[in-house]
């Protein structure tokens, strides 16, 4: 007889046996592809939205804008004009490419990035908020695109 690392491997029963069927099918009904997809456009969402906020018209950076970025955000190192013009073009480039599934990894861990200079220095009370984005944003950057996606069709990583 050889000892393992593993568990025994005892054949579950009754209501673990139930159990085990309902988590396979769960596993079953919730491939990587769809995973992925919802990961992708629930994080585009949220971006498009913000980045929705900080316009005019199609593209032009509103006076708010500016005065938010001068006023309440005051980041570390960057000029307020400076930051808000990079975090209102990244909020409308990398929701459009995650919902695509164009660059994913590198379009979630830019988005990862913003979440964390956000966390850091504007609202580091936001934690439950951006932890949850994180761990969206963590998956597409561990696991990919999925099937769905211009990175399947076009062969990236």
């Amino acid at each position: 007889m050889t000892t393992s690392t593993h568990f025994p491997m005892t054949p579950a029963k009754g209501p673990r046996m139930l159990w085990a069927r309902l988590a396979d099918t769960a596993t079953w009904l919730t491939p990587h592809s769809l995973l992925a997809l919802v990961n992708r456009v629930a994080i585009a969402g949220i971006f498009w939205m913000s980045a929705r906020t900080k316009v005019e018209g199609w593209f032009t950076i509103s006076d708010s804008a500016y005065a938010l970025f001068r006023d309440e955000y005051k980041l570390p190192v960057l000029p307020p004009e400076l930051a808000a013009q990079m975090a209102t073009v990244a909020e409308h480039l990398f929701p459009v490419l995650l919902v695509l599934g164009l660059f994913t990894r590198l379009s979630a861990l830019a988005l990862l990035g913003m979440t964390l200079t956000i966390q850091l220095f504007v609202y580091p009370d936001a934690w439950p908020t951006h932890l949850s984005w994180a761990g969206l944003m963590l998956y597409l950057v561990g696991r990919g695109a999925g099937s769905v996606s211009m990175d399947r069709m076009l062969g990236i990583r």
